[in-house]
C-alpha cells in the first residue's frame, strides 16, 4: 500500500485522505507535547494511559495491515524484502523488523486477533503471544479446524483479561479447555517436552568483577525459578517491610541479592555429596596474627581468593567452614573445632531467649538470625549461651566491620556507633 496521492480505481484519492489523517494525528501528538503531565489532575493522567494503551494497539494494527502488503515497498527500492528497507530507511533492526513483518502475516491469517488489534482490546505483545499458539494448533495434527477457530475466540477473549504473559502460558494449555478429554494427553507430552528442554537449557555462569563482586548469570526451568523467587521474597519481603517501618528504604532488588545469599550460607552442607569419604567443606587460611587484628585478610578456599578478615570471622561463626590458622612460619596452629559452632539444641535456646536480632535498631525475627560470639572464638571465647548473640546477617556484618564498635546494654541488645 503507498501513501502517496495515487487515485484507486473507484475514483477517489486515497492518498488525500491518508495525508490529512496523519496530519491530524501528528498535530494531536504535538499539542500534547506541548503540555507538561505535572499539572495534570490525577484523572488525566489515568484516562490518558488507559485511551493511549487503546490507540498503541489501533496504531500496530495499522502498521501490520501496511507491513502485510509492503512487498511493493521492497520491489521499489531494491530492497531484498520489506524488512531491508526498515533497515536501510527507518533504521530498525533487521532481526526487529522481521519479527514485524512475521507478526504482520501471522495478524492478517487471523479475522479475529486482527479485529482485537484494531478495535484496541488486543495489543501487539498479546496479538504475538495468540499468534504464536494459533500457528501450533495449526500445525498440530491431532488439532482440527473447529479446534483452531474455537481456540482464535478463547485467546482473544481472554486477552481482554490477562496480560500477555498469562495470556502465554493460556495459550499453551488452550486444547486442553477446548476439549480435555482428547488433548489431556498430549498436553502432558507437550509439558515433558518442554521441561526437558528447559533441563537442556539450563546453565550456571559466574563472573568476578575485581571489585569485591561475582555477577552471576543462570537459566533454570520455570518450576525451579518460581521456587527460587518465592524463597527469596519470604526472606525479602518482611525485611521491606521492616525496614520501612523504621523510615529507611532499600532497593528491593538488593534485598533479593542479600536474601539469595542468605540461602547460600546457610544451606545445610550435609546435603552435599562427599568426597574421599568427606562432606564438601570450604576452608578459610589466615595467619593468627591477621585473625585478631581489624583490618587484617585471608584466603577463602585452595584458589587464595582473599576477604577481609572481619568477613573471615564473620563466615566463620555459623556457615561449616573450616578455619586454617596459621602461626608465624606458616605452620598450622589450629584446624578448626568442632565447638566453635553453636549446637541446634543451643540455636534454639537462643531463638527462646532472644526472640529476635538483638541490634538495639533492629527487630528481625530469630529465624533470619544467625548466633554471635560475644569475646570472639578466635579469642578462646566459649561456644555457650552466655556468650553469644542472635543478630541477622546485616547486623552479624557490622558487628564484625572494623568500622563499628558496640557495647551490650543492660537487657541484652547491642547498641553500635560509628568509629571516627
Amino acid at each position: 500500500m503507498s501513501l502517496g496521492r495515487e487515485i484507486d480505481p473507484w475514483g477517489t484519492g486515497p492518498g488525500d485522505l491518508i495525508d490529512a489523517a496523519l496530519t491530524a494525528i501528528e498535530t494531536a501528538l504535538y499539542d500534547l507535547l506541548a503540555t507538561d503531565p505535572a499539572y495534570w489532575r490525577t484523572g488525566q493522567k489515568k484516562d490518558l494511559l488507559e485511551r493511549l494503551e487503546k490507540l498503541q494497539a489501533q496504531q500496530a494494527a495499522l502498521k501490520l495491515r501496511v507491513l502485510a502488503t509492503a512487498g511493493d515497498v521492497a520491489e521499489e527500492t531494491g530492497a531484498k524484502d520489506a524488512s531491508g528497507w526498515m533497515r536501510t530507511e527507518l533504521l530498525v533492526d533487521q532481526a526487529v523488523a522481521r519479527s514485524q513483518i512475521k507478526l504482520a502475516a501471522g495478524v492478517a491469517k487471523y479475522e479475529l486477533v486482527a479485529a482485537g488489534l484494531a478495535d484496541g482490546v488486543v495489543s501487539q505483545d498479546k496479538a504475538r503471544v495468540i499468534t504464536h499458539a494459533l500457528d501450533a494448533i495449526e500445525n498440530d495434527p491431532v488439532a482440527s479446524g473447529e479446534d483452531l477457530i474455537l481456540a482464535e475466540k478463547l485467546l482473544v477473549d481472554y486477552a481482554t483479561r490477562l496480560t500477555a504473559n498469562e495470556l502465554k502460558i493460556v495459550g499453551r494449555r488452550i486444547l486442553a479447555e477446548i476439549d480435555p478429554e482428547r488433548f489431556e494427553a498430549a498436553e502432558a507430552e507437550a509439558l515433558q517436552r518442554e521441561e526437558e528442554h528447559a533441563q537442556r537449557r539450563t546453565f550456571f555462569q559466574s563472573r568476578d568483577n575485581g571489585d569485591g563482586t561475582i555477577d552471576i548469570h543462570a537459566r533454570v526451568s520455570r518450576a525451579v525459578g518460581m521456587r527460587l523467587r518465592t524463597l527469596l521474597d519470604s526472606l525479602a519481603q518482611p525485611r521491606k517491610l521492616s525496614a520501612e517501618n523504621r523510615g529507611r528504604k532499600a532497593p528491593y532488588d538488593r534485598l533479593l541479592g542479600q536474601a539469595f545469599a542468605r540461602v547460600v550460607e546457610t544451606y545445610d552442607v550435609d546435603q552435599l555429596p562427599r568426597h574421599g569419604g568427606h562432606g564438601t567443606t570450604v576452608f578459610i587460611t589466615m595467619s593468627v596474627k591477621d585473625l585478631r587484628k581489624d583490618l587484617g585478610t585471608a584466603a577463602l578456599g585452595f584458589d587464595g581468593e582473599k576477604i577481609t578478615a572481619a568477613e573471615a570471622r564473620r563466615m566463620a561463626c555459623n556457615a561449616d567452614l573450616v578455619p586454617v590458622v596459621l602461626g608465624t612460619d606458616s605452620e598450622i596452629l589450629d584446624l578448626g573445632r568442632t565447638a566453635r559452632l553453636a549446637y541446634p539444641i543451643q540455636h534454639r535456646a537462643l531463638r527462646l531467649r532472644d526472640k529476635c536480632c538483638q541490634a538495639e535498631d533492629c527487630d528481625a525475627p530469630a529465624a533470619w538470625t544467625e548466633a554471635h560470639h560475644l569475646k570472639p572464638w578466635s579469642e578462646g571465647g566459649r561456644t555457650d549461651l552466655a556468650n553469644m548473640v542472635l543478630l541477622c546477617p546485616s547486623d552479624h556484618r557490622r558487628i564484625h566491620d572494623p568500622n563499628y564498635g558496640y557495647e551490650r546494654l543492660p537487657g541484652g541488645r547491642i547498641r553500635f556507633t560509628r568509629r571516627t
